[in-house]
Order: C-alpha cells, then sequence, then structure tokens
C-alpha cells in the first residue's frame, strides 16, 4: 500500500484541498513554493499512463479544477503541471504556482513549512476553491 493510499484511507494525515469520490489533492508537505499540491486518483495505479482512460481524463480535469484554486489563493504566474512518477509508486500530478521556470526544478531545495503554515495555505486554497466552483 503507498503513502498516498493510507493518505486515501485517513492512518496518514495530510492537508487536503479538494475530494471526490475519485480524486483527492492535498499540499506537498516539502514543498517546491507555497501552494504546491499532489492531485491523485483514489485507485491506486503505479504509471499515471496506465490508468484506464477514464480515470486518466478524470484526473486531468480534477487537477485543472484544483489549479484554479490554486491560482486564485497564492499569488503566482502560472500553476506548473509536473508528473514525475519516481518517488511514489500511485500515479500524481504536482500543481505547483510558479512565477519562472526554475520554480518547477525538483533539484532545487524543499520548503519546510511548519503546521500552521501548511494549515493556513490549505484554508486559502480551499477558500479560493468554493469561489471557483460556486
Amino acid at each position: 500500500m503507498s503513502i498516498f493510499s493510507k493518505i486515501i484511507s485517513g492512518e496518514i494525515p495530510a492537508y487536503k484541498v479538494a475530494e471526490t469520490n475519485e480524486f483527492l489533492a492535498f499540499l506537498d508537505i516539502n514543498p517546491l513554493a507555497e501552494g504546491h499540491v499532489l492531485v491523485i486518483p483514489k485507485k491506486e495505479v503505479d504509471y499515471i499512463f496506465d490508468l484506464d482512460d477514464e480515470t486518466y481524463m478524470g484526473l486531468q480535469m480534477f487537477a485543472k479544477i484544483v489549479a484554479k484554486g490554486i491560482k486564485n489563493a497564492i499569488p503566482c504566474k502560472k500553476v506548473g503541471v509536473a508528473v514525475i512518477g519516481l518517488e511514489v509508486p500511485h500515479a500524481h500530478i504536482h500543481l505547483i504556482p510558479m512565477n519562472k521556470v526554475d520554480d518547477l526544478n525538483f533539484s532545487r531545495p524543499k520548503l519546510n513549512p511548519t503546521k500552521e503554515e501548511l494549515a493556513a495555505t490549505a484554508q486559502k486554497i480551499i477558500g479560493a476553491l468554493r469561489e471557483v466552483t460556486h
């Protein structure tokens, strides 16, 4: 069972920003930038391109909605998208607020926000998502 499946089941806590029956979005606890969110299918599949077409398309649409919330909550030029998939054997999309290309450089040192900072960021994104989806 992947760490993401443990987050889905509630075994491991996470700063969730959006959830449906099929998908979950939560903050990366070691982000490249404030508002760095991971978007995952609840179905545990290692490689994103092994997802069935319906799940893959649904994940992309869910990520699009979450990205709009991030963009409205966190000052940035755009929300960058990255799929790496080497660190956790569970398909996921990174959504990262960015102002320059280097903001998506995963070899950069990660931020180390406090629990309070993560909770505040999650609330900003949740609030922005309410505006985007209503």
